[in-house]
């Protein structure tokens, strides 16, 4: 991506969301010239499945408990409390070493995301981060949101099917204190990611 003529000279960045999440952190801590990552509602984990780099298993997987999902009447089923925690002792070789990383965080998180405990997931990092002497991040959270912030003006999705699980799930969010936070996000990512890529004036026009 770096080759690309319309990217910087300075890195790349990276947008993520959910398990995207920690896909992006680890790109950030594992790999050279990722300069700006923006994480929403995602975990400080490897999760689901084990991550290689270079032909060889860099993190383990924080896997899922099912027996802590919670059925809902709706037929969706709440998956907050079935993640494994990933600051115990048998699951530390599956958080992303995220203090390694040279580029910059902006980590994004709704309190009432139902998917896993995302602001969990945030303060863990921002406390680890510090505890290393980095400033390299900052974070948002938003009080009533759910786990699909998307950009603004689209309908609020309560629920869907899991991408990974395969089964309907319960995203949370009220719907309007949500919408509030994909309008009010869209501008800080915007803001985020020009302020630590360099671009032409060109490239910032929207469109």
């Amino acid at each position: 991506m770096q080759q690309n003529t319309m990217a910087s000279s300075k890195g790349v960045g990276v947008i993520s969301r959910s398990k995207g999440g920690d896909i992006a952190l680890s790109l950030a801590a594992f790999v050279q010239g990722v300069e700006a990552v923006l994480w929403i509602n995602g975990c400080s984990a490897n999760v689901g499945i084990p991550l290689y780099y270079k032909n060889r298993q860099i993190l383990s997987p924080l896997m899922f408990n099912f027996s802590k999902v919670i059925p809902t009447e709706s037929g969706a089923n709440i998956i907050k409390y079935a993640v494994e925690d990933p600051l115990a002792e048998e699951n530390e070789g599956s958080v992303v070493p995220i203090e390694r990383a040279n580029g910059h965080f902006l980590f994004v998180a709704s309190e009432d995301d139902l998917n896993w405990d995302s602001k969990g997931y945030l303060d863990d990092m921002v406390e680890r981060l510090k505890r290393h002497g980095k400033k390299n991040f900052e974070s948002i959270t938003y009080p009533a949101a759910g786990h699909l912030l998307e950009p603004p003006y689209g309908p609020h999705c309560p629920s869907a099917l899991h991408g990974m699980l395969r089964f309907p799930v319960v995203w949370g969010g009220e719907p309007k204190a949500h919408a509030a936070a994909e309008l009010h996000l869209w501008k800080k990512m915007q803001d985020f990611l020009l302020a630590h890529l360099s671009c032409s004036a060109a490239q910032t026009q929207s469109k």
